[in-house]
């Protein structure tokens, strides 16, 4: 075996002590302990110096579309419905090369920031056409040797009300979507819209991706015509909501059943912090709720939780700089969380939770494995969260994607 390149000293996610990781033709070809003093060759080789090496974080709920249009958007309530009618004024204009550059602009932060895979909805509609559609698909074609990218065709602005979007959202996924994904609380007839998403997931044998519940009103719930509708279909394990900010109103008793319901329906749920926090509790003059689903409780139930970024500079999230960390430390802040063991739970909801959302491998990293690793700044996964840490270097496929060297400081007192 010819060794290409080896990391030493790395701590592994999922493994105890330190690792020397070998790879050779794009694979993981050995692991050893490094005081074993492992791997001699003449090949490249890196020193983790202690830090966590992960297989990477994944961003399984984002908005590749629309990010970057702040500028070209009002605020004044700071409101959902503010929100989608000024991204629906302003993607009516949208082209396929803006869309390109806006997201292209946001994947590379993605990548430099630990992120090594993601879900992305792309609007397709009247108004948006198949713009987005095209642009995003010509994205993950020239990106893939740095990043996979997975793509949701979404019905933002409703389905009954929005002629035309079901056929161009059937289209889509025969021309390169990967999934298809609807927002009920856009629609007229929100259960008339979780029938049809399903509908067109199971002509395609996709999974599905719903946004649901986006308020703190307790009454009126969609998720129990999504969970009825898993079930009915065998759609387990194929179904995931977004935001359902109504969980976090709900009393401690009725939330207890629910987070069960959502377990034995095999549905996953993504918070998006950052987005979550901006929209809900604008009616509040004081005591102003978080409005962000506990992503930590509806794990305890068994439910299977993840944190993303949803959507970067536009009207829904006006900043964000695509380090999934920062938004896994945001969420811990939130949810008062703070113990080791907490924070390392966390941790999962960006990699190893994230991966089994998006049907890759949550287990450890593994001789045979493609070498496709991410080392962070910090030795531990509850270290990484708390800090919150960095990204420092990656690999996909034996191949390195990204180097930030540690940043130098000059203690020298000036002249004079």
């Amino acid at each position: 075996m010819t060794i290409d390149f080896v990391i030493r000293n790395a701590r592994l996610q999922g493994r105890e002590g330190l690792d020397d990781i070998a790879f050779a033709g794009g694979l993981i070809a050995g692991i050893a302990e490094s005081a074993a003093g492992s791997f001699v060759c003449d090949a490249p080789e890196r020193d983790a110096l202690g830090n966590l090496l992960c297989r990477g974080l994944v961003e399984t709920h984002l908005h590749l579309d629309k990010a970057g249009i702040i500028g070209r958007c009002t605020l004044c309530t700071g409101t959902l419905a503010e929100a989608v009618a000024e991204t629906s004024r302003a993607k009516a204009a949208f082209t396929q090369a803006d869309v390109y550059q806006r997201a292209a602009h946001v994947v590379e932060q993605a990548i430099v920031n630990g992120t090594n895979r993601l879900r992305t909805f792309v609007e397709i509609d009247g108004r948006a056409g198949f713009r987005s559609f095209e642009a995003i698909k010509r994205l993950r074609a020239d990106y893939r040797a740095l990043i996979d990218i997975e793509i949701c065709a979404f019905a933002q602005e409703g389905l009954t009300n929005d002629p035309g979007t079901l056929e161009m959202l059937d289209a889509a996924l025969q021309s390169g979507a990967d999934m298809v994904g609807g927002c009920p609380y856009t629609d007229p007839d929100p259960q008339a819209h979780i029938a049809a998403i399903f509908d067109l997931a199971e002509r395609h044998g996709v999974p599905v991706d719903f946004h649901l519940d986006f308020d703190l009103d307790p009454e009126g719930s969609n998720l129990p015509t999504v969970i009825a509708e898993t079930v009915r279909r065998g759609y387990q394990g194929r179904v995931s909501i977004g935001h359902v900010t109504k969980l976090s109103a709900l009393p401690l008793e009725a939330f207890a059943v629910t987070a069960r319901e959502i377990a034995d329906a095999g549905i996953a749920v993504t918070v998006l912090p950052a987005t979550d926090l901006f929209l809900t509790g604008r009616d509040a003059t004081h005591l102003v709720p978080r409005g962000v689903a506990p992503a930590h409780r509806l794990a305890s139930h068994g439910v299977l939780t993840t944190i993303s970024t949803n959507n970067v500079l536009n009207p829904f999230t006006p900043f964000g700089d695509m380090s999934l960390l920062r938004m896994a430390n945001l969420y811990a802040n939130i949810a008062q969380l703070g113990t080791d063991q907490a924070l390392a739970g966390v941790f999962d909801m960006i990699t190893v939770n994230a991966d089994r959302l998006l049907g890759r491998s949550a287990l450890p990293p593994a001789i045979g494995d493609p070498a496709t690793l991410v080392l962070l700044s910090a030795p531990s996964a509850a270290n990484a969260v708390a800090g919150p840490a960095t990204a420092t270097a990656a690999w996909k496929n034996g191949h390195q994607t990204f180097d930030r060297p540690p940043p130098r400081l000059f203690r020298n007192e000036p002249p004079g």
